[in-house]
């Protein structure tokens, strides 16, 4: 996001925090419409197991109302792994981790970071390309933010349709999704990864409100 973009899209959140605080109304909590535990374990040739759950430490930063961890495997083209977490309210202390935080967090570097249009359920979707090291290894990463009927790459985009939402459709859910691919470089990762995320989106908008 150029700088013009962001100092535009900081203004819009000012004057949305401003109108939401002369309202005074509440934003009331979003249930997810089937619980992400029942997300298919088949999408396209992908089949999928759940990985190893998180520990006490992780869940409590990460603070979701529900989220979901599994390694899918595509007979050609290896293993994906998707995360997904929703947050019913983004208030109170419940937000969003971005994963340009999280992951150098746990210790992988970023390498490259580019933005990518993805033709998935019948238009082209803005996803987050990250491309991560640690002690060797990389990784592709792939994410985005959704719910309330968008798909939105841009954080910055992300929190400005979240406090047009609250104000207006009394709404702060949302979700971060995020596809992983090991290997990180090379065609393969890329064909990989997006051909996983082909089959995820359109799926995921079936679980989130």
């Amino acid at each position: 996001m150029s700088s013009s973009l962001r100092f535009r899209v900081v203004g819009i959140l000012a004057v949305l925090l401003a109108a939401r605080l002369v309202s005074g109304q509440a934003v009331t909590a979003t249930p997810l419409p089937l619980p992400l535990d029942r997300f298919p374990f088949e999408l396209g040739d992908w089949r999928g197991a759940e990985a190893p759950a998180f520990d006490a430490a992780t869940v409590r930063v990460l603070n979701a109302d529900a989220y979901l961890h599994r390694v899918y495997e595509h007979a050609e083209l290896g293993p994906a792994s998707l995360f997904v977490a929703y947050y019913g309210s983004q208030e109170h202390g419940e937000a969003i981790h971005s994963p340009q935080n999280c992951l150098p967090g746990s210790g992988w570097a970023p390498v490259e970071q580019s933005r990518i249009a993805l033709a998935a359920d019948g238009a082209n979707l803005p996803l987050n390309r990250y491309l991560i090291e640690r002690r060797g290894e990389r990784q592709l990463v792939l994410y985005w933010f959704q719910g309330r009927g968008r798909v939105v790459a841009s954080e910055y985009l992300n929190k400005a349709w979240l406090f047009r939402d609250a104000l207006i459709r009394r709404r702060s859910d949302g979700a971060l999704a995020r596809v992983i691919v090991p290997g990180g470089e090379g065609r393969q990762a890329d064909v990989a990864a997006r051909a996983f995320a082909r089959e995820v989106l359109p799926r995921l908008g079936e679980w989130l409100p």
